[in-house]
Parts: structure tokens; sequence; C-alpha cells
């Protein structure tokens, strides 16, 4: 049995890290402040299923001392999950951003190196800190914005170009991650990491887009399009997430101190349109859309190279974007309860 300390604990991916590793039996200490919506379903959710298996701790990473005591004692991994996680939020409040993301992501390794514990360290960062990618041309294929090069997504070699307060904070967090490896030998590992969907998450239109759509679509609502709807992203799938988790985590003596991308690659791509017209087939009705212009900082491509997680540490998506997508509907369906505030 091993210890982990999950941040962000009750979060979309932090809750089904915490959900898997209590599964099997290990001790988890889950971190989490509550203010994200769905949060408190999520601590429901676990508590539920895993009654007395786990400590939860109320606690925010902007608070140093809470981290402190929340670090006190040896922990096998800490998965640093918390985050300020829209980029439009970044843009109407960039110090929160900046205080949650950066500063917050600093008090968490100065908390482990300060308490003379070695764990595996493993932060969610994201393909934003790749910026517009301006060098690789975009070009309209099959009515959507694809790369004219680049046919297995991008990789990590890419230059960073940190655009938006979330692509800033987000990538102030994980080059000091990275530094903490350098520097102070931290078994640290970064995910830069692409679209995530699936059950147990209570997306917006800011955030969380595919699990938004799939509400929307089942409870008939008007669904918000900014820009022309042909913007694509690789879409992977919660379970597919927490196994690159456990698996960075079982090899990180040949991969601590590198940097991922994670996300579905080439084989789980959607545009918005073709997930609108994906989840119309799934209910056989019509969804109405309202385009607006298209958002600060919002990529027309993104889709993430993930040869070298699958080269390094044997990891690879296995769930399809369409079987994904169809079981996140089947969850949303049969939880209709969970969904009342966004009826």
């Amino acid at each position: 049995m091993a210890r982990y300390l999950i941040t962000g604990g009750c979060g979309f991916v932090g809750s089904n890290l915490a959900d898997s590793l209590l599964r099997d039996k290990h001790e988890v200490v889950v971190f989490d402040n509550l203010s994200r919506k769905g949060t408190e379903k999520n601590l429901n959710w676990l508590e539920t299923n895993h009654q007395g298996k786990f400590r939860f701790i109320k606690g925010d990473i902007r608070d140093f001392p809470a981290l402190q005591k929340a670090v006190d004692g040896p922990f096998d991994a800490v998965y640093h999950t918390a985050g300020q996680v829209a980029v439009t939020t970044s843009v109407t409040n960039p110090r929160e951003d900046f205080e949650i993301n950066a500063l917050g992501t600093f008090n968490v390794l100065e908390a482990i190196r300060l308490a003379k514990i070695d764990p595996v360290v493993i932060f969610t960062s994201t393909n934003k800190v790749y910026g517009g990618m301006e060098d690789v041309k975009v070009i309209e294929r099959n009515g959507r914005y694809d790369y004219e090069t680049l046919p297995d997504g991008a990789d990590e070699s890419r230059p960073l170009d940190f655009h938006s307060p979330y692509g800033c904070s987000k990538g102030t967090a994980d080059q000091y991650v990275r530094d903490y490896a350098r520097i102070y030998g931290m078994k640290t590992v970064v995910f830069r990491m692409s679209c995530q969907y699936g059950i147990r998450q209570f997306g917006n239109e800011d955030q969380g887009w595919v699990v938004h759509f799939v509400i929307a679509a089942h409870f008939g609502k008007t669904i918000n399009i900014y820009g022309d709807g042909k913007q694509v992203r690789d879409m992977l799938f919660i379970e597919d997430l927490v196994r690159a988790f456990r698996m960075a985590t079982a090899r990180i003596d040949d991969i601590k101190g590198e940097i991922f991308n994670i996300g579905g690659g080439p084989d789980n791509v959607m545009s918005l349109l073709e997930l609108v017209a994906h989840m119309e087939k799934v209910t056989g009705r019509k969804i109405e859309l309202k385009f607006g212009p298209w958002r600060p900082g919002d990529q027309p491509v993104f889709i993430t190279n993930v040869a070298k997680a699958k080269a390094r540490f044997g990891w690879a998506p296995t769930i399809s974007k369409t079987d994904g997508v169809e079981r996140l509907y089947r969850w949303v369906a049969a939880n209709e309860p969970l969904f009342d505030h966004m009826r």
C-alpha cells in the first residue's frame, strides 16, 4: 500500500485519481478548497464509495502553512491537479489566476522541499504553454481546421510561447516544476495536457467544453460557439489520463525531470461542430447553436503528439473519442439530479 496526496482532489481529474487509488487500497489524502462547482458533489461521491478510507483536508494551495501541514509525513506521490483552469477567468482576474497557478504551485513545491520528503510529483500543465504556434500553418480541411504539417500533432520540442494570463501562470508553474527536479533533485514530471473529459466533470463553456456540450445536448439547451466552430482539439477520456499518472509514477526513475504532452492524439480529434453533430445523432434531436466572437487565447487547432509518453513509459490512449463521448453521455443521462443547476 502506498500513500498519495492529491491537490485539487475533489476536482474532475483529482477525484477520478483518488477513486482509482482507493479502489486499489492505497492511502489517499485529498486537499481541496471546494471553490469550483461540482467539487462538493465529487467529495460526497468519494465519501459514499470510500467511507472512512481517505482523509480530506479543506485547504487552498495559496495558503502555504496549510500546505506545510498537509505534506507532513511520507508520501509516495503528490499529484498536483489544483488550479485555476479557465482562460476567460484569467483574462478577467489575472492576479487571482497568477496566485493560484504560479504561486500555488511554488507553494506545493516548497512545502515538499522543506518537509524533506521525496515523493513523485506530477503536475498538470497545459498545451497553452505552446501559445498560438504561429509558425505552423493552419488550413481548413474537411470542414475543420488542421495543421498543414505535423500529421502526428505537436510534440514536446515545440518552443514555449505563453499566451493569455492563464498560459503565463501555468507556464511559470510548468518551468518551476521542471527546475525543482534540476536544482533540488525532486522526482517531478510535467504533463502538458490537452482536452480531458469524462465522468465526474461539471464543465461549462469556459472550461470543459466536451462535457458542457454533452450536458447541453441532453437537456435541450442552446450551445454557444465562440468562433466558427471549426476549431479542433484532441480529446482524452479520464480513465486514460488516470492510467498515465499511475504508469508515469511506476516508471519515475526513468522519466524524472521530464515533460510529456498528454492527450488523445491524432486518432481522437474533433471540431466543435463535429461534436455537436455527433451529439445530435446520439440524442436524436437538433441542437440550437448561437455564434459569438473568438475568445482571447483560443487556438484554432491543437493536436497532441503522444509518442514520447509511449516511448518513455509505455502509455497511449485506449478509449476512442466516440466511445468516450457516449460513455459520458450515458453517465449524464443516468445522473440528471447532479445537473439541476445547469438545466
